[in-house]
Protein backbone atom coordinates (compact mmCIF):
# COMPACT_ATOMS: atom_id res chain seq x y z
CA UNK A 1 0.00 0.00 0.00
CA UNK A 2 2.95 2.19 0.57
CA UNK A 3 4.59 1.57 -2.33
CA UNK A 4 1.15 2.13 -4.13
CA UNK A 5 0.62 5.56 -2.58
CA UNK A 6 4.39 6.71 -3.47
CA UNK A 7 3.22 5.99 -7.04
CA UNK A 8 0.72 8.09 -6.90
CA UNK A 9 2.18 10.68 -5.20
CA UNK A 10 5.12 10.81 -8.04
CA UNK A 11 2.59 10.96 -10.73
CA UNK A 12 0.98 13.73 -9.13
CA UNK A 13 3.74 15.41 -8.80
CA UNK A 14 4.62 14.77 -12.08
CA UNK A 15 1.82 15.80 -13.86
CA UNK A 16 1.36 19.52 -11.81
CA UNK A 17 5.08 20.04 -12.92
CA UNK A 18 4.00 19.58 -17.01
CA UNK A 19 0.93 21.24 -16.50
CA UNK A 20 3.13 24.46 -15.18
CA UNK A 21 5.73 24.13 -18.20
CA UNK A 22 2.87 24.26 -21.16
CA UNK A 23 1.44 27.55 -19.10
CA UNK A 24 4.19 29.37 -18.87
CA UNK A 25 5.98 30.80 -21.87
CA UNK A 26 9.39 32.04 -22.48
CA UNK A 27 10.14 35.60 -22.29
CA UNK A 28 11.57 35.75 -25.77
CA UNK A 29 7.74 34.71 -26.77
CA UNK A 30 5.96 36.86 -24.55
CA UNK A 31 2.97 38.62 -27.07
CA UNK A 32 4.24 42.17 -28.02
CA UNK A 33 2.64 45.19 -25.88
CA UNK A 34 0.05 46.75 -28.64
CA UNK A 35 0.97 50.36 -29.32
CA UNK A 36 -1.28 52.79 -30.63
CA UNK A 37 -0.81 52.96 -34.52
CA UNK A 38 1.10 56.03 -35.47
CA UNK A 39 -0.26 58.84 -37.64
CA UNK A 40 1.51 59.14 -40.94
CA UNK A 41 3.23 62.24 -41.32
CA UNK A 42 2.03 64.23 -44.39
CA UNK A 43 4.82 64.32 -47.09
CA UNK A 44 6.34 67.41 -47.35
CA UNK A 45 4.82 69.19 -50.64
CA UNK A 46 7.95 69.89 -52.76
CA UNK A 47 6.26 70.31 -56.12
CA UNK A 48 8.22 72.75 -58.10
CA UNK A 49 10.87 72.61 -56.13
CA UNK A 50 13.86 72.13 -58.23
CA UNK A 51 15.73 68.91 -57.75
CA UNK A 52 18.91 69.95 -56.79
CA UNK A 53 17.23 70.71 -53.40
CA UNK A 54 15.40 67.01 -53.07
CA UNK A 55 17.61 64.88 -53.99
CA UNK A 56 19.06 63.59 -50.88
CA UNK A 57 22.57 65.66 -51.15
CA UNK A 58 22.96 68.43 -48.16
CA UNK A 59 23.98 71.31 -50.08
CA UNK A 60 27.52 73.05 -48.24
CA UNK A 61 27.97 76.74 -47.79
CA UNK A 62 30.90 78.72 -46.50
CA UNK A 63 30.29 82.60 -45.62
CA UNK A 64 33.86 84.86 -45.61
CA UNK A 65 33.73 87.97 -44.05
CA UNK A 66 36.51 90.49 -44.25
CA UNK A 67 35.99 92.62 -41.42
CA UNK A 68 35.93 92.57 -37.54
CA UNK A 69 33.54 90.95 -35.50
CA UNK A 70 31.38 94.16 -35.20
CA UNK A 71 27.48 93.97 -34.62
CA UNK A 72 27.15 94.42 -38.31
CA UNK A 73 28.97 91.61 -39.22
CA UNK A 74 27.09 89.36 -36.57
CA UNK A 75 24.04 90.32 -38.08
CA UNK A 76 24.87 89.75 -41.87
CA UNK A 77 26.73 86.30 -40.97
CA UNK A 78 22.83 85.73 -38.85
CA UNK A 79 20.75 86.64 -41.61
CA UNK A 80 22.98 84.38 -44.17
CA UNK A 81 23.15 81.44 -42.07
CA UNK A 82 19.28 81.43 -40.74
CA UNK A 83 18.35 81.54 -44.50
CA UNK A 84 20.59 79.07 -45.82
CA UNK A 85 19.83 76.69 -42.85
CA UNK A 86 15.78 77.14 -43.66
CA UNK A 87 16.62 75.61 -47.04
CA UNK A 88 18.05 72.57 -45.54
CA UNK A 89 21.68 73.92 -46.34
CA UNK A 90 25.06 73.58 -43.75
CA UNK A 91 26.43 76.77 -43.74
CA UNK A 92 29.92 77.87 -42.08
CA UNK A 93 31.12 80.61 -41.50
CA UNK A 94 34.16 82.43 -40.83
CA UNK A 95 35.63 85.93 -39.96
CA UNK A 96 38.70 87.23 -41.66
CA UNK A 97 39.61 90.77 -38.94
CA UNK A 98 40.62 92.69 -42.57
CA UNK A 99 43.78 90.38 -42.58
CA UNK A 100 44.05 90.29 -46.56
CA UNK A 101 46.32 87.06 -46.47
CA UNK A 102 43.88 85.33 -44.34
CA UNK A 103 40.88 86.42 -46.14
CA UNK A 104 42.66 84.71 -49.12
CA UNK A 105 43.74 81.73 -47.09
CA UNK A 106 40.38 81.02 -45.80
CA UNK A 107 38.48 81.51 -49.37
CA UNK A 108 41.18 78.88 -50.56
CA UNK A 109 40.83 76.55 -47.85
CA UNK A 110 36.71 76.89 -48.76
CA UNK A 111 37.30 76.20 -52.78
CA UNK A 112 39.69 73.12 -51.64
CA UNK A 113 37.38 71.66 -49.17
CA UNK A 114 34.64 71.25 -52.11
CA UNK A 115 31.87 74.02 -50.48
CA UNK A 116 29.13 73.85 -53.38
CA UNK A 117 28.68 77.53 -52.57
CA UNK A 118 30.21 80.76 -51.22
CA UNK A 119 29.23 84.06 -49.86
CA UNK A 120 32.08 86.07 -49.85
CA UNK A 121 32.03 89.56 -48.56
CA UNK A 122 34.32 93.01 -48.36
CA UNK A 123 37.19 91.24 -50.88
CA UNK A 124 39.48 94.13 -52.09
CA UNK A 125 39.72 95.12 -55.77
CA UNK A 126 43.74 94.29 -56.37
CA UNK A 127 43.51 90.38 -55.36
CA UNK A 128 39.28 89.34 -55.62
CA UNK A 129 39.58 88.32 -59.16
CA UNK A 130 42.57 86.32 -58.52
CA UNK A 131 40.91 84.52 -55.49
CA UNK A 132 37.50 83.48 -56.90
CA UNK A 133 38.32 82.64 -60.37
CA UNK A 134 39.36 79.29 -59.17
CA UNK A 135 36.19 78.69 -57.28
CA UNK A 136 34.78 79.98 -60.54
CA UNK A 137 36.34 77.70 -62.77
CA UNK A 138 35.36 74.53 -59.73
CA UNK A 139 31.67 75.54 -60.85
CA UNK A 140 31.11 76.76 -57.57
CA UNK A 141 28.41 79.13 -57.09
CA UNK A 142 29.55 82.44 -55.57
CA UNK A 143 27.60 85.88 -54.22
CA UNK A 144 29.78 88.51 -53.15
CA UNK A 145 28.62 91.58 -50.84
CA UNK A 146 30.80 95.04 -50.65
CA UNK A 147 33.40 93.43 -53.17
CA UNK A 148 34.84 94.67 -56.57
CA UNK A 149 35.65 91.67 -58.76
CA UNK A 150 37.88 93.46 -61.98
CA UNK A 151 41.06 92.56 -63.65
CA UNK A 152 42.57 94.00 -66.51
CA UNK A 153 38.91 95.13 -67.40
CA UNK A 154 37.69 91.70 -67.40
CA UNK A 155 35.05 90.47 -64.41
CA UNK A 156 33.77 87.19 -63.52
CA UNK A 157 29.65 87.14 -65.00
CA UNK A 158 29.38 83.78 -62.97
CA UNK A 159 29.18 85.95 -60.03
CA UNK A 160 26.25 88.26 -58.62
CA UNK A 161 27.83 90.81 -56.36
CA UNK A 162 25.54 92.77 -53.89
CA UNK A 163 26.18 96.26 -52.14
CA UNK A 164 24.57 98.34 -50.26
CA UNK A 165 23.32 101.72 -51.70
CA UNK A 166 26.10 103.63 -50.68
CA UNK A 167 25.52 106.54 -52.82
CA UNK A 168 21.98 106.97 -50.85
CA UNK A 169 23.83 106.16 -48.01
CA UNK A 170 26.24 108.95 -48.41
CA UNK A 171 23.42 111.51 -49.55
CA UNK A 172 21.00 110.66 -46.51
CA UNK A 173 23.77 111.00 -43.85
CA UNK A 174 25.58 113.99 -45.31
CA UNK A 175 22.36 115.48 -46.30
CA UNK A 176 21.35 115.47 -42.41
CA UNK A 177 25.03 117.17 -41.96
CA UNK A 178 23.95 119.99 -43.99
CA UNK A 179 20.64 120.59 -42.09
CA UNK A 180 23.13 121.12 -39.02
CA UNK A 181 25.02 123.65 -40.63
CA UNK A 182 26.12 124.83 -44.75
CA UNK A 183 29.05 124.55 -44.62
CA UNK A 184 29.57 122.33 -42.34
CA UNK A 185 33.27 121.67 -40.55
CA UNK A 186 33.62 118.27 -40.06
CA UNK A 187 35.71 115.34 -38.34
CA UNK A 188 35.51 112.75 -41.11
CA UNK A 189 35.86 109.51 -40.50
CA UNK A 190 37.33 107.20 -43.34
CA UNK A 191 39.97 104.89 -44.50
CA UNK A 192 40.71 103.75 -48.22
CA UNK A 193 41.00 103.91 -50.99
CA UNK A 194 40.40 100.45 -51.71
CA UNK A 195 37.32 99.52 -49.62
CA UNK A 196 34.75 99.24 -52.19
CA UNK A 197 31.74 100.48 -49.84
CA UNK A 198 33.99 103.04 -48.43
CA UNK A 199 35.63 104.24 -51.93
CA UNK A 200 31.73 104.50 -53.20
CA UNK A 201 30.39 106.80 -50.20
CA UNK A 202 33.65 108.98 -51.23
CA UNK A 203 31.74 109.51 -54.54
CA UNK A 204 29.26 111.78 -52.90
CA UNK A 205 31.17 113.25 -50.39
CA UNK A 206 34.37 114.56 -52.41
CA UNK A 207 31.72 116.87 -54.89
CA UNK A 208 30.13 118.01 -51.85
CA UNK A 209 33.23 118.70 -50.27
CA UNK A 210 34.05 120.54 -53.81
CA UNK A 211 31.50 122.63 -53.84
CA UNK A 212 31.99 124.00 -50.25
CA UNK A 213 29.21 122.43 -48.96
CA UNK A 214 31.36 120.27 -46.49
CA UNK A 215 34.81 121.53 -44.55
CA UNK A 216 37.04 118.64 -43.91
CA UNK A 217 38.71 119.71 -40.75
CA UNK A 218 40.51 116.24 -39.94
CA UNK A 219 40.14 113.01 -41.89
CA UNK A 220 40.52 109.56 -39.00
CA UNK A 221 40.65 106.28 -39.66
CA UNK A 222 41.37 102.83 -37.74
CA UNK A 223 44.71 101.01 -37.81
CA UNK A 224 43.88 98.56 -35.29
CA UNK A 225 40.94 96.38 -36.69
CA UNK A 226 40.97 94.34 -33.20
CA UNK A 227 39.71 97.64 -31.18
CA UNK A 228 38.23 99.75 -33.78
CA UNK A 229 36.28 101.85 -31.12
CA UNK A 230 39.27 102.19 -29.07
CA UNK A 231 41.17 103.26 -31.86
CA UNK A 232 38.83 105.93 -33.22
CA UNK A 233 38.13 106.86 -29.45
CA UNK A 234 41.70 107.72 -28.82
CA UNK A 235 42.41 109.46 -31.88
CA UNK A 236 39.41 111.75 -32.23
CA UNK A 237 40.52 112.58 -28.19
CA UNK A 238 43.36 113.37 -29.60
CA UNK A 239 42.13 115.91 -31.98
CA UNK A 240 39.03 117.93 -30.34
CA UNK A 241 41.54 119.88 -27.90
CA UNK A 242 42.68 121.76 -31.24
CA UNK A 243 39.17 123.05 -31.86
CA UNK A 244 37.64 125.17 -29.21
CA UNK A 245 33.61 124.32 -28.46
CA UNK A 246 32.06 126.45 -32.02
CA UNK A 247 34.36 125.05 -34.56
CA UNK A 248 33.27 121.87 -35.04
CA UNK A 249 29.85 121.13 -36.31
CA UNK A 250 29.83 117.64 -36.85
CA UNK A 251 31.71 114.18 -37.20
CA UNK A 252 31.11 111.99 -39.97
CA UNK A 253 31.22 108.11 -39.76
CA UNK A 254 31.31 106.36 -42.92
CA UNK A 255 31.32 103.32 -40.97
CA UNK A 256 29.18 102.87 -37.18
CA UNK A 257 32.18 101.24 -35.34
CA UNK A 258 34.08 104.37 -36.06
CA UNK A 259 31.12 106.58 -35.11
CA UNK A 260 31.05 104.48 -31.88
CA UNK A 261 34.50 105.07 -30.82
CA UNK A 262 34.25 109.14 -31.93
CA UNK A 263 31.14 108.92 -29.73
CA UNK A 264 33.04 107.71 -26.50
CA UNK A 265 35.47 110.62 -27.27
CA UNK A 266 32.75 113.29 -27.36
CA UNK A 267 30.81 112.28 -24.27
CA UNK A 268 33.89 111.73 -22.29
CA UNK A 269 35.61 115.22 -23.23
CA UNK A 270 31.75 117.27 -22.53
CA UNK A 271 31.61 118.03 -26.12
CA UNK A 272 27.42 118.30 -26.96
CA UNK A 273 28.41 121.11 -29.27
CA UNK A 274 29.64 118.60 -32.17
CA UNK A 275 26.75 116.69 -33.38
CA UNK A 276 27.66 112.33 -34.56
CA UNK A 277 26.47 111.34 -37.78
CA UNK A 278 26.78 108.02 -39.35
CA UNK A 279 26.24 105.16 -41.85
CA UNK A 280 25.37 101.70 -40.44
CA UNK A 281 23.30 100.55 -37.69
CA UNK A 282 23.18 98.08 -34.50
CA UNK A 283 21.60 97.84 -31.25
CA UNK A 284 24.53 99.39 -29.53
CA UNK A 285 24.16 102.50 -31.77
CA UNK A 286 20.50 102.58 -31.19
CA UNK A 287 21.28 102.31 -27.23
CA UNK A 288 23.65 104.91 -27.63
CA UNK A 289 21.80 107.16 -29.81
CA UNK A 290 18.85 107.26 -27.06
CA UNK A 291 21.17 108.21 -23.84
CA UNK A 292 20.13 111.25 -22.44
CA UNK A 293 22.02 114.23 -23.99
CA UNK A 294 23.31 112.27 -27.01
CA UNK A 295 25.05 114.02 -29.77
CA UNK A 296 23.99 110.94 -32.20
CA UNK A 297 21.30 112.48 -34.10
CA UNK A 298 21.14 110.23 -37.58
CA UNK A 299 22.57 107.50 -39.04
CA UNK A 300 21.81 105.77 -42.80
CA UNK A 301 21.14 102.29 -42.92
CA UNK A 302 20.66 98.64 -45.11
CA UNK A 303 19.55 96.03 -42.54
CA UNK A 304 22.79 93.84 -42.37
CA UNK A 305 20.62 91.03 -41.50
CA UNK A 306 18.53 91.79 -44.48
CA UNK A 307 21.56 91.50 -46.77
CA UNK A 308 22.93 87.95 -45.32
CA UNK A 309 19.51 86.81 -45.95
CA UNK A 310 19.04 88.26 -49.70
CA UNK A 311 22.31 87.27 -50.45
CA UNK A 312 21.37 83.63 -49.63
CA UNK A 313 18.78 83.58 -51.68
CA UNK A 314 20.32 85.04 -54.48
CA UNK A 315 23.00 81.23 -53.49
CA UNK A 316 20.06 79.25 -53.89
CA UNK A 317 18.46 80.54 -56.99
CA UNK A 318 22.30 79.85 -58.42
CA UNK A 319 22.18 76.49 -57.38
CA UNK A 320 18.71 75.83 -58.81
CA UNK A 321 20.11 77.04 -62.55
CA UNK A 322 17.52 80.24 -62.50
CA UNK A 323 18.75 83.79 -63.54
CA UNK A 324 20.41 85.93 -61.23
CA UNK A 325 21.32 89.56 -61.57
CA UNK A 326 25.02 91.25 -62.43
CA UNK A 327 24.93 93.54 -59.35
CA UNK A 328 22.23 94.26 -57.30
CA UNK A 329 21.82 97.16 -54.05
CA UNK A 330 19.93 96.88 -51.04
CA UNK A 331 17.91 100.14 -50.31
CA UNK A 332 19.12 102.62 -48.00
CA UNK A 333 17.37 104.01 -44.86
CA UNK A 334 17.43 107.01 -42.50
CA UNK A 335 17.09 106.66 -38.86
CA UNK A 336 16.85 109.82 -36.89
CA UNK A 337 17.39 110.01 -32.91
CA UNK A 338 14.01 111.75 -32.83
CA UNK A 339 12.32 107.99 -34.20
CA UNK A 340 13.73 106.00 -31.57
CA UNK A 341 11.05 104.85 -29.27
CA UNK A 342 12.38 103.50 -25.31
CA UNK A 343 11.75 100.18 -26.43
CA UNK A 344 13.35 100.31 -30.34
CA UNK A 345 16.00 98.14 -31.15
CA UNK A 346 17.12 95.29 -34.22
CA UNK A 347 14.20 93.29 -34.06
CA UNK A 348 11.68 96.41 -33.90
CA UNK A 349 13.11 98.93 -35.88
CA UNK A 350 10.22 98.50 -38.88
CA UNK A 351 7.96 99.97 -36.30
CA UNK A 352 9.43 103.24 -36.59
CA UNK A 353 11.19 103.72 -39.85
CA UNK A 354 8.70 102.55 -42.59
CA UNK A 355 9.79 99.46 -44.93
CA UNK A 356 12.90 98.52 -42.86
CA UNK A 357 14.40 95.04 -42.77
CA UNK A 358 11.72 93.91 -44.91
CA UNK A 359 12.18 92.75 -48.86
CA UNK A 360 10.85 89.97 -51.15
CA UNK A 361 13.68 90.42 -53.25
CA UNK A 362 14.89 86.91 -55.11
CA UNK A 363 12.09 85.06 -52.99
CA UNK A 364 10.52 82.22 -54.57
CA UNK A 365 7.39 79.75 -53.95
CA UNK A 366 9.83 76.69 -54.19
CA UNK A 367 11.70 78.69 -51.38
CA UNK A 368 8.71 78.78 -49.15
CA UNK A 369 7.90 75.00 -49.74
CA UNK A 370 11.57 74.36 -48.50
CA UNK A 371 11.49 76.20 -45.87
CA UNK A 372 8.43 74.96 -44.62
CA UNK A 373 9.56 71.19 -44.94
CA UNK A 374 12.81 72.63 -42.79
CA UNK A 375 10.91 73.57 -40.41
CA UNK A 376 11.80 72.22 -36.92
CA UNK A 377 14.65 70.05 -38.46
Amino acid sequence: MKKILTIVILIVLLAMAMSACSQAKPATQAPAEEKPAEQAQPAADLEGVPEVFTNGKQIKVAVIRNLPSDDHTKQFLDGARSEGESFGFKVDTFIADNDDAKFQELVDQAIAKGYDGLIISHGKKDYSYDMLKPAVDKGIKVVTFDTVIEKDGQGLPEITRTFQDDFALAKLSLGVINEVADPARIIKLWWGPGVPPLDRRETIYAPLEKEGHLITLETIGPTNFQDVQGDIAAKVSAVLPKYPEGEIDAIWGSWDEMAKGAYTALKDAGRTDIKLISIDISNQDINLMREPGSVWIATAAVDARLIGLVDMRLLAKKFAGEETPDEYDLEARLVRQSDLKPDTNMQNLSEVVEGWGQSDAFNKPWMDKLRAANAGK
